[in-house]
């Protein structure tokens, strides 16, 4: 191996070691997730509620919801109706704890499932946090499932250049994108 492999080889080990090692011992991933949960900050969920014109008649769905945030917020400041779904049950043990803890148990609901097998035909708004490859392996789900018009709001990742955000804003340093479902060919 040259000098310039060797130290190519060993800058990546270094840069990867903390995340491999973070992956091995990550005690909240014990299911093999490939995505950690982190949640959005209080800002960011307040853009994509915003960005997306959330009202008291919208069904707002959270694919990989974590600990509920965004289906909880938009139930608390709005009286909209809300759906989680993740596949961690840790996740959605805490989020309906959370949603208890807020009074809006009875306006929320959270069903542990892998969002690319779920149904949610019936969200008149989509909000995500996912990594930019799972926006885009759910693209077509999204597309088949939800009516034309539907917002879809997405914390930090885009969906490809060839679905174009109608609407992006910054929300401290992060970017969040707004998508409206295109009407059918």
């Amino acid at each position: 191996m040259s000098p310039r492999r060797r130290a190519l080889a060993l800058l990546a080990s270094v840069a990867l070691a903390p995340l491999c090692a973070r992956a091995q011992v990550d005690p909240k991933n014990k299911l093999g997730l490939e995505v950690d949960f982190v949640p959005s900050p209080a800002e960011v969920v307040d853009a994509m509620l915003k960005l997306a014109d959330v009202k008291q008649t919208d069904v707002v769905y959270d694919l990989g919801c974590g600990d509920g945030r965004i289906v909880i917020e938009a139930a608390k400041r709005f009286g909209a109706r809300g759906v989680g779904i993740d596949i961690d049950p840790d996740r959605i043990a805490e989020a309906r704890e959370n949603a208890r803890k807020a009074g809006v148990e009875k306006r929320v609901t959270f069903r542990q499932e892998d969002l690319f097998k779920s149904d949610f035909r019936d969200a008149t708004v989509v909000a995500l946090f996912l990594k930019w490859n799972y926006n885009r392996k759910l693209r077509p789900a999204l597309w088949e499932q939800l009516r034309p018009g539907t917002p879809v709001v997405s914390h930090e990742h885009d969906f490809g250049d060839d679905w174009k955000p109608a609407k992006t804003v910054m929300a401290g340093k992060k970017q969040v994108f707004l998508y409206v479902i295109p009407a059918r060919k």
